[in-house]
């Protein structure tokens, strides 16, 4: 089997490296933070991903997984290079490479003629034709590393499973030797492959997210529209749904799209069009009607309980951008407890994997053991995340626990009539047949 290095153990890297391992081949996973290495090299794993840490143990067990801060050793006799490192947005929502630049210098002094780099990092449509001259040019050989580029569709929460069944392969690659030992790479999971130049595969990249992203906006522009003319976006998406041409997939009405892909890749896709000075307004109103769904909540809440909510204290119910994950990266939960917090609210918050994190980003928030601890003695219970023990939980214990019985549903998750006859003051997200024809009442 293959020799595979992989550079960067994000969340990328390390279930990349894992999967590769599991599928028999000898992976060496390298980063130049020194800590989270000796953490993997101890078993631990410094994400939260359903079934990661069980594949990194089992194969570090079988000797095909190890984990390395020394270019040298990680890619000695090295065939595919995978470049997994990460490219944030800057403040102008362009992706920051710097982070891209340090690996590809330290790798053009150990990478073998032979070997091939594999990107999957997110980069700016371009970046390979620049990556292959700048290795060209680092190595001081004269020698030509090949280049192929190979976008990673991994969702959080579900990525192992992504990765061994994948929807395609998409390579970038116009030289067709090293095309065809990466085709061959992953040829056990039996997906169809794309090949085709470097640049279209990284545009295909930002092209599918800004897709899904337009999609989650354009239901959330909807559900406004439901709120205003006393219907539930629900019905309207699943009318819709069956339509073969439309589908079920990112059609629920919620508080909006975060995470580490979507905003950073719509935004990255936005600077894209600016630059080549190709209409930028589609792409601008995803962003913009993302960030209005996150103030939803926060305007149910004024509403009920007015714009000076000094003395009150409102629960979250999740704080992860999606279930199955504990990343916090543009997750709705945070920017709702920050608005919360600047109209004077006191936070409770309970997540399942994502509580150590919110408070190292806010010390305010108060993290408790279960969704019932934290219903006692608020004024207000908010859903961010629709982790599945949401949906069993006793509502009616939940009510009894509460000062004051409002629930802001921001994932719809729960049945607004059961809800109302249970005594709360309930707010769905485009579920406008709720609501008197009057608008929201106060409390």
């Amino acid at each position: 089997m293959a020799v595979i290095a992989i550079v960067g153990t994000g969340y990328v890297g390390l279930v990349t490296g894992a999967c590769f391992a599991d599928l028999g081949n000898r992976v060496r996973c390298l980063d130049v933070d020194a800590a989270k290495i000796a953490l993997l090299c101890q078993g631990g794993v410094p994400i939260y991903e359903p079934g990661l840490q069980e594949i990194v143990q089992r194969n570090q067990e079988a000797g095909r997984l190890s984990f390395h801060t020394d270019y040298a050793t990680a890619l000695a006799d090295t065939e595919f290079v995978f470049l997994c490192v990460d490219t944030p947005a800057d403040p102008c929502g362009r992706p920051d490479m710097r982070r891209v630049e340090n690996a590809l210098a330290d790798i053009a002094l150990h990478v073998g003629s032979n070997a091939i780099l594999v990107n999957k990092s997110t980069v700016p449509v371009g970046t390979g034709d620049w990556v292959e001259d700048k290795l060209e040019t680092a190595t001081g050989r004269g020698e030509k590393i090949a280049v192929v580029s190979c976008p990673e569709f991994l969702r959080e929460g579900s990525a192992v499973q992504d990765f061994m069944h994948p929807d395609r392969i998409v390579l970038g690659c116009m030289e067709q030797d090293a095309a065809e030992k990466v085709v061959e790479l992953y040829r056990p999971m039996e997906a169809e492959v794309v090949v085709t130049d470097l640049r279209t595969a990284e545009l295909i990249k930002y092209a599918s997210n800004a897709y899904l992203a337009m999609r989650i906006s354009f239901v959330n522009h909807m559900a406004r529209l439901c709120e205003a003319v006393g219907v539930d976006v629900g019905v309207v998406t699943r009318g819709m749904s069956l339509d073969d041409r439309i589908g079920n997939q990112f059609l629920s009405a919620g508080l909006g799209f975060g995470g580490s892909c979507f905003p950073k890749d719509v935004s990255a896709l936005n600077h894209l069009a600016r630059s080549f000075a190709v209409d930028d307004s589609l792409l601008q109103a995803v962003l913009e009607v993302n960030q209005a769904s996150r103030l939803w909540a926060v305007a149910q809440l004024e509403t009920i309980l007015g714009p000076d909510m000094t003395g009150c204290t409102l629960g979250i119910l999740g704080l992860a951008f999606k279930p199955g994950t504990d990343d916090l990266r543009e997750a709705p939960a945070m920017a709702i407890i920050a608005g919360l917090q600047a109209r004077g609210a006191g936070i409770k918050a309970y997540d399942p994997a994502a509580m150590a994190q919110a408070q190292a980003r806010n010390d305010r928030i108060v993290t408790v053991e279960d969704p019932y601890a934290l219903a006692q003695g608020t004024d207000g219970l908010v859903v961010c995340t629709e982790w599945n023990e949401f949906q069993h939980l006793d509502m009616g214990r939940l009510a009894a626990c509460m000062r004051r019985r409002v629930l802001i549903d921001g994932r719809n998750i729960y049945d607004p009539m059961v809800m109302q006859e249970l005594g709360f003051i309930y707010r769905g997200v485009g579920r406008g047949h709720v609501l008197p024809k009057a608008g929201i009442p106060h409390a």
